[in-house]
Formats: C-alpha cells, structure tokens, sequence
C-alpha cells in the first residue's frame, strides 16, 4: 500500500502565545547526515510551535574498480 502522507507540512498550528491556531513558516534549523530539522515559528509573534524531520533519501552505494 502507497503511504499518503509521507511529506506533510503544516501551514497552521496552535500558537500557546496567541492562544489561536496562527499561519506558520518553517525554519530550517539542522541539517545532518541523513535529515534535516525544520522549526514552525508562529507568523504573528515569532514563538516557536513544533518542527519536523525530513528524511533524506539513501545514497546510492559508489563501488570502486
């Protein structure tokens, strides 16, 4: 079975600060050897409101002659 919802990004969350779900944007926070950490910020008051990892694909192997 096909996953469906295999890159999901947020475009509102819950802001504790303005006590509403407010837009978000996304901040690329980390990146690493296979991922990369992304942080949602509330778009009207900064405040940091989740984030998300993003699996980088396997490398394909390199075979030396």
């Amino acid at each position: 079975m096909k996953k469906q919802f295999e890159d999901l990004k947020a475009s509102e969350l819950y802001c504790p600060r303005c006590k509403v779900a407010q837009p978000v944007r996304e901040r690329l926070l980390l990146v690493l050897p296979h991922s990369e950490l992304h942080e949602y910020r509330c778009s009207k008051c900064a405040t940091s409101v989740g984030q998300r990892e993003v699996k980088a694909p396997p490398s394909p192997l390199k075979v030396s002659r």
